[in-house]
């Protein structure tokens, strides 16, 4: 792989730069393209674009750059934040302070114009294989940013399918935020959307996004996953019928997986939703909605007994484990109900009884 230092400047940089949104973003007279189907959101907040700005018109040194050459044009592989937060600063569409004043592009001087687009950028362009171009794009430091994993997949396996699954999954205020957003909580800039939808469909785990990610990579579309995608948030708000803000976050594609050709009682779930959430001693709201489908008591942080309890418990035993009827340590033994919390039993001290570690972890109801 080669790869060249070229200084570019901003008025270079600018020329003819248009961002069209789906379309994607371009400049440097159209032949660098900005945001390739690999690249993240625009995610820079007004402080980190500020500071860019700032950076170049103080004439201070920027983090350089990295571009890749494709056909006749360039990729932008490292530096979109940077580049974005340039390009839209010329074009007029925000103002920092200057001096206390809002200061936009166009309010400058042209000394302090000519002083911006002058500036030069260092850009080091690689040329070289896909995977050689790849594999330099995965150790690039991302200006203090680092990629999720989600977006390191999305270098990998980009292509036609990937950019498709961008239009439904990563668009702020997008179509899977505008039906998901009651119920999925992630960052959809850092394509944490596209990570939940992949993670649900695939099964479960990065080895299994990645799987099927290269199974799909070169379809013309990912209707597949959006239209699952749709299927998992219907079946979720019809199943459970009364809305609460505890069910943002809650996994609901392995429900769906497992419970969606079942029959349910949606009333019934209801109720035992309201019972459960009245309950001081599940900790885990969000865990009631699995819960009341798998029986997993594990999925509610039971509230524990606390370790005045426990060695009230101990002493009152007088270190005997009432299960096997040995003597043990208090560190050799554990917290337990005596009347168990899924029949009605509750955290307070007169139900509290210490068993051994291995008794307790063997104990039905666990």
């Amino acid at each position: 792989m080669k790869i060249n230092q070229q200084k570019i400047k901003v008025s270079e940089l600018f020329a003819d730069y248009k961002d069209d949104g789906e379309g994607g973003v371009r400049g440097y007279a159209g032949k660098l393209n900005i945001r390739p189907a690999f690249q993240r959101e625009f995610i820079y907040g007004e402080k980190e674009r500020n500071a860019v700005i700032n950076t170049v018109r103080k004439g201070y040194p920027l983090n350089t750059m990295y571009w890749a050459a494709v056909g006749d044009g360039f990729e932008l592989m490292d530096g979109q934040q940077r580049t974005v937060s340039i390009c839209q600063y010329v074009q007029g569409n925000y103002s920092i302070e200057i001096d206390g004043n809002p200061m936009g592009f166009g309010n400058l001087s042209d000394e302090k114009k000519k002083q911006i687009l002058d500036y030069e950028l260092t850009v080091y362009i690689c040329d070289g294989t896909d995977d050689e171009k790849l594999e330099w794009f995965q150790v690039i430091n991302i200006a203090g940013k680092p990629l999720y994993p989600q977006e390191l997949r999305n270098a990998i396996y980009t292509g036609p399918w990937l950019a498709d699954a961008k239009r439904w999954f990563s668009k702020r205020g997008g179509p899977a935020v505008s039906i998901g957003d009651k119920y999925v909580k992630s960052e959809v800039e850092r394509q944490g959307y596209l990570e939940t939808a992949l993670d649900w469909i695939s099964g479960g785990g990065a080895d299994a996004i990645k799987q099927y990610m290269a199974d799909h990579q070169q379809d013309q579309n990912a209707n597949e996953l959006w239209t699952y995608f749709q299927n998992v948030i219907n079946w979720a708000s019809l199943t459970f019928t009364n809305y609460r803000r505890e069910m943002r976050g809650v996994e609901w594609g392995p429900l769906y997986n497992q419970f969606k050709d079942k029959k349910l009682d949606t009333a019934k779930l209801e109720t035992e939703i309201a019972r459960l959430m009245q309950d001081e001693d599940v900790t885990k709201k969000s865990g009631i909605y699995d819960y009341v489908l798998t029986g997993k008591e594990r999925s509610l942080s039971i509230r524990a007994f606390t370790e005045n309890m426990k060695r009230e418990a101990f002493e009152r035993q007088k270190g005997i484990c009432p299960a096997c009827n040995n003597p043990f340590t208090i560190d050799g033994m554990e917290a337990d109900h005596i009347k168990p919390w899924h029949e009605g039993g509750k955290t307070i001290a007169e139900n509290c009884q210490m068993l051994c570690k291995m008794d307790n972890r063997t104990k039905s109801g666990k």
